[in-house]
């Protein structure tokens, strides 16, 4: 391989690169930070050493969250995500030592908080740079990867469509080569000299799974080339969740379906859930008081309605809503969803489901654990059972805790589900939630759902 046909990004890796800028940046917030505090450059020796313990905290936190790893298929706000993950680990951990160091107050509260702050801007704003910087050469034909694509026409086809909408990830076609069967050893052969012709970065063998050893012939034949080979196995007709790359007992998995809630994930996720729900409980107490008196002065029975519904990793646990239906029973255990104009709603019993004020007491759940305030909508246990056979991948919807609100319901599909497809549709939105959790979706589907209560006209 041509040295000159290399890129920029080759020679000069994020993983050298990235870490000697985020050691800069901290230097330079800490030189900013204490001119802020005691107009002088100077630092005092223990701020240098602080200075270094808080940079080297950051390199190590960013290695063990791959925060250095190739940045061509990352997205912006991932990284800046990671960062922020990062930093506030340090912030944490920096109070924590200068205070079972008690040394605070050998330290300014307003120097660690500024340099932080301003080290942080000067990496983020550093990576954000290089990332659009990259995405543009890209896409001028500059900082490529060439790649040799081995498989079926129909595989290599779809792969290559791929290609050609993410010009920004940086990869180009050096050669393909289609392959239906098991090659024999002449074309082995065959194929191993046009890798080498074709001077490709990587090889990509894209295969349906049922070809497996088609991808062994073709890695064995390779194995004295430096070229990178990657495995793009065809996962059509299947629905993934997460899916990802594991090592698990010692042996290499593909996790087709998992959480992404995991980790320090799920610790995020419960902390939202604890701080916005702690907040919207005090906030709608005088709201309760007020519906519960309604319920009680307009119609017989109790004030709070409860029913079993399926939780996290199929649990069952007890959702509570305010009562919006008169006392009435099930034939056989049946479950009859609500329709507009429902003759069992209490004479407040609509307002309060187009409204949605009749799920203010789950966030009572949220507090004990059992729902978060943003996932997939639980239903009742009967509709569980029936739609599990109809939908594929209903049961997966159950991998992470459910929510007063969701993806599906800004989406607009909420009220009663009285068809298949609107049930599939509902469905479909709760999974590719799951598969992009973030917190800031979060964020994102709370404030569309305060405008989806006010303006929408769906729910009942």
């Amino acid at each position: 391989m041509d040295r000159s046909s290399i890129g920029i990004t080759e020679r000069y890796p994020s993983l050298l690169i990235v870490p000697i800028v985020d050691i800069l940046a901290m230097i330079a917030g800490a030189l900013a930070a204490y001119w802020i505090r005691f107009e002088t450059f100077e630092l005092h020796e223990r701020y240098w050493l602080a200075t270094a313990i808080m940079a080297l905290l950051v390199v190590l936190l960013n290695v063990m969250q791959r925060g250095y790893a190739r940045w061509r298929i990352t997205r912006i706000t991932s990284l800046l995500l990671r960062l922020c993950l990062v930093w506030m680990i340090v912030a944490i951990m920096a109070a924590s030592l200068i205070y079972f160091a008690h040394a605070a107050e050998r330290f300014s509260r307003l120097w660690v908080a500024g340099a932080l702050v301003i080290s942080f801007g000067i990496s983020a704003s550093a990576r954000v740079a290089a990332q659009l910087l990259l995405r543009r050469a890209r896409r001028f034909g500059l900082a490529r990867r060439s790649v040799f694509l081995i498989g079926p026409s129909e595989q290599l086809l779809q792969v290559g469509r791929g290609m050609r909408d993410a010009p920004a990830e940086g990869y180009s076609i050096a050669g393909i080569e289609r392959v239906s069967e098991e090659p024999s050893d002449h074309d082995l052969e065959r194929l191993r000299g046009r890798v080498v012709e074709s001077g490709a970065r990587e090889v990509w063998i894209c295969v349906p799974l049922e070809m497996g050893g088609v991808v062994r012939s073709i890695f064995y034949t390779l194995r004295h080339h430096t070229v990178e080979v990657r495995f793009i196995p065809d996962f059509r007709g299947m629905q993934l969740l997460n899916h990802r790359m594991s090592e698990v007992a010692g042996h290499l998995a593909v996790d087709l379906s998992v959480t992404p809630l995991d980790g320090v994930a799920r610790i995020i996720k419960r902390l939202e859930d604890l701080i916005l729900g702690t907040l919207f409980t005090l906030l709608s107490i005088p709201v309760c008081i007020g519906i519960a008196i309604a319920i009680k002065l307009t119609s017989s029975g109790p004030i709070l309605f409860k029913q079993f519904r399926t939780g996290a990793n199929g649990k069952h646990f007890k959702v509570y809503k305010f009562r919006t239906m008169v006392v009435h029973e099930e034939r056989n255990g049946q479950v009859t969803q609500a329709r507009r104009g429902d003759p069992r709603f209490t004479p407040i019993g609509a307002f309060l489901r187009r409204t949605s004020l009749d799920e203010l007491p789950q966030f009572y759940n949220v507090l004990q654990g059992r729902m978060s305030i943003v996932g997939p909508r639980p239903h009742a246990l009967a509709h569980n059972e029936y739609y599990k056979d109809i939908v594929e991948s209903y049961m997966k919807r159950h991998k992470v805790k459910p929510g007063i609100t969701g993806w599906a319901q800004v989406q607009g599909y909420r009220g009663e589900t009285d068809t298949v497809e609107k049930m599939e549709k509902r469905v479909a939105c709760d999974l590719w939630y799951i598969d992009n959790w973030s917190i800031w979706l979060d964020l994102r589907i709370i404030l569309m759902t305060i405008y989806t209560v006010v303006f929408s006209k769906s729910a009942y």
